[in-house]
């Protein structure tokens, strides 16, 4: 199955609006760790490596595969590692966060966010929430440098052929709630534009980020 998913931006009666008689799914906690290089390898060929509550993961994208606007943000999710380091292009010889530091990875964000989920017809609706530091925050109960709100709209498909019908059908979802086109950054994206200009403006330059 293929996730496809829209983001948006959370703002005056859009929620209201939206959540207006879905079923509330879930809510729960996550807690992502993103690495990459001091050149940004990873990041400026739009991959990103995380753990995800302690789970390695590799968002690779789709868009050459399939063609699409690189608006739809829509990506191959690994999380198995040995797969994670053949992608990266590394051997196994120790434990993986050994492995990426002897490399030179590092984290340069993480994200905390409380998710709400909900289903209304046969789109899922996740509410984010999230507290952003620029590094492994600890224990030291410092505050997050940026509180950002955004939502995705998805749809599962089972092969990539199906995903521009998918897209368009959450386009028109979304035009039906009355949300803004316009496109929206994701939480490490939107955290990099703010505080980390030198890499935000290497995502420009290399395509992955569109203004």
């Amino acid at each position: 199955m293929i996730e496809v998913e829209r983001k948006f931006t959370v703002g005056g009666d859009d929620e209201k609006r939206l959540l207006e008689g879905a079923d509330f799914l879930l809510e729960k906690t996550l807690m992502d760790v993103y690495y990459d290089t001091p050149d940004y390898a990873l990041s400026v060929r739009d991959m990103w490596l995380r753990t995800r509550d302690g789970r390695w993961e590799l968002k690779v994208p789709l868009m050459e595969r399939t063609g699409m606007r690189k608006v739809m943000d829509q990506y191959d999710e690994i999380e198995n590692e040995a797969k994670i380091r053949a992608a990266i292009g590394f051997p196994g010889t120790g434990g993986m966060e050994e492995d990426l530091r002897a490399r030179g990875y590092a984290p340069f964000c993480a994200i905390e966010t409380v998710r709400r989920k909900y289903r209304k017809g046969e789109f899922t609706i996740d509410m984010d929430t999230a507290k952003i530091w620029g590094d492994i925050p600890g224990s030291s109960g410092r505050e997050p440098e940026l509180v950002y709100a955004i939502g995705e709209i998805e749809l599962m498909v089972n092969a990539k052929e199906e995903i521009a019908d998918a897209y368009e059908k959450i386009l028109a979802f979304a035009e039906a709630h009355h949300l803004q086109p316009a496109p929206t950054r994701g939480k490490g994206v939107e955290y990099l534009k703010r505080k980390k200009p030198e890499h935000y403006q290497a995502l420009v330059k290399a395509g992955v980020v569109v203004e």
